[in-house]
């Protein structure tokens, strides 16, 4: 039972990530004119909406109550898109990429933290979802140049 609670714990930990996600995604959005770059993030944005529902909908299942903010994510989410703001689109879209490379490495390091069902949710939705995140925008970051 110790095992749930760290669990949820580390749950609600990717969840706030996932939040702060949305959050810089739909910040970014208003610096960004070019319809191929709006359209990419955009489906990045619901792509990190859908995980927040997700972690949520797990959370709940365990027994767990979600995290309602980003917490210290959503701070780290505003210094960064906060750069990008004085900058403009490009900086939006190197601030998103840094944003989606902290995400993938919080998945990566703690994805052995949590145990049974919630490692195989991890491991075979979350990642992958979020590896597909990070290279499209990895991606677009590259068109830029």
């Amino acid at each position: 039972m110790a095992n749930i609670g760290k669990d949820v714990d580390t749950l609600n930990s990717f969840l706030r990530g996932e939040i702060s996600a949305v959050e810089t995604y739909r910040k970014a959005l208003g610096h960004v004119s070019d319809d191929r770059a709006r359209g990419a993030l955009e489906d990045c944005q619901h792509d990190h909406e859908h995980r927040v529902e997700e972690l949520r909908e797990r959370i709940r299942k365990m027994g767990g109550e979600p995290a309602e903010g980003s917490g210290v994510w959503g701070t780290f989410a505003k210094v960064v898109q906060g750069g990008a703001d004085a900058l403009g689109e490009k900086a939006a879209i190197l601030a998103l990429e840094e944003g989606e490379d902290h995400g993938l490495h919080d998945y990566q390091r703690d994805a052995d933290q949590v145990h049974g069902d919630a490692r195989r949710f991890v491991k075979m939705e979350l990642l992958p979802a979020q590896k597909r995140t990070h290279e499209r925008m990895s991606r677009l970051k590259r068109t830029l140049h």
